[in-house]
């Protein structure tokens, strides 16, 4: 954390705002005692949340085939990704508590309604295969999207995705993995791989890496022109590296060659290497194809949230406990001098009765 300016009258915002100018231009990072704007504030709360809701609702779809996996080995590999989902949803709330904000609150606005995870879960796994093209295409989706944030101008937000982005490359590789043994295997579990890739190409490519960053293709102005200067604010403030639309290239760029390695064909007639580019090209997300992968049935989206809002009120006796346990015996798990002078009294009322029965 750098010095800054420490006055808080109307009269210093304008230095606190050009330090802050100055730390994001050299590339400082940003701590949670560091001044900062409302609006940078608040833009980390909700991307971080989202985020962190992602990662604990994006659990559900996989976690659904645990007892259905055709092998112990594969249980096992499956089980290794669905628990790091959920420890990456845990260093992602734990970065946003350090802007201010509760991680009850943010769970809270989740299970209501008031915040949302990536529409991308909002599609079900349909087979085994599934589970493979999630981790190869929605997982390698995030890698690409999720690098740039190791570089983050937020220090707490970058070392969370550090450790996120090491656990997913390995997401990736588990999915590919899967992707390859099916692919080897009969024409009917090659054909159940082709369908998984058939169905989550789009979500993948579309969903994401958020909207457009162009107006075309029947968005209305106002939406389009909001979303685009979201995304500017973004890239000035150091919280994004690059627009979602050079992130949805690298990640088609990567895609095509490890797909035709497999042998599967992604569900886009227009892909094809374009040698004055030196990129794949492909149908353009505009917002007409956005809006059709984001899909009008929200069935999926309700169950997950019900799902997870009912896995929170059903461990609420072990935060009960927790806290309990926490107040008692302090975070070092030592009792304190009050409950240690009753545990002693208590023992020794236990002996002298236990003496009184001989």
């Amino acid at each position: 954390m750098s010095a800054q300016p420490t006055a808080t009258e109307p009269a210093a915002q304008d230095e606190l705002l050009a330090h802050f100018d100055g730390l994001i231009a050299s590339g400082a990072t940003i701590e949670p005692r560091d001044w900062m704007p409302e609006g940078y504030r608040r833009m980390l709360i909700r991307q971080i949340a989202q985020h962190a809701h992602s990662e604990i609702i994006g659990m559900q779809p996989e976690g659904a085939w645990l007892t259905r996996a055709p092998s112990l080995h594969r249980k096992s590999v499956l089980i290794a990704k669905v628990q790091d989902e959920a420890g990456h949803g845990m260093y992602l709330y734990s970065a946003a508590e350090t802007l201010g904000v509760d991680r009850a609150e943010l769970l809270d606005a989740l299970h209501q309604g008031r915040q949302r995870a990536s529409a991308t879960f909002n599609h079900p796994a349909l087979t085994w295969a599934d589970t493979g093209a999630i981790a190869w295409l929605t997982d390698g989706a995030a890698v690409v999207n999720q690098m740039p944030l190791c570089r983050t101008s937020y220090g707490p937000y970058a070392r969370a995705m550090r450790r996120v982005c090491q656990e997913e490359a390995f997401h990736v590789r588990q999915g590919y993995d899967l992707m390859r043994a099916l692919c080897e295997g009969s024409p009917e579990q090659k054909a159940m791989a082709q369908d998984a890739v058939n169905r989550w190409w789009l979500p993948a490519v579309a969903l994401m890496f958020g909207p457009p960053d162009t107006a075309a293709g029947g968005a209305d102005d106002r939406t389009a022109a909001l979303g685009a200067a979201v995304s500017r604010r973004a890239i000035t403030w150091g919280i994004k590296r690059h627009t979602n639309d050079e992130l949805r290239q690298r990640f088609v760029d990567s895609c095509v060659p490890q797909a035709e390695r497999l042998g599967l064909t992604l569900p886009d007639p227009a892909i094809r290497w374009n040698e004055e580019r030196g990129h794949y090209d492909f149908t353009p997300v505009d917002w007409d194809v956005y809006r059709a992968a984001l899909g009008e049935d929200t069935h999926w989206s309700r169950q997950r949230v019900a799902h997870r809002r009912g896995a929170h009120e059903d461990g609420a006796w072990v935060r009960e406990a927790s806290a309990a346990y926490a107040a008692r015996f302090g975070a070092d798990g030592s009792p304190s001098e009050a409950d240690t002078e009753a545990d002693v009294a208590a023992v020794e009322a236990a002996r002298d009765g236990a003496g009184e029965r001989v």
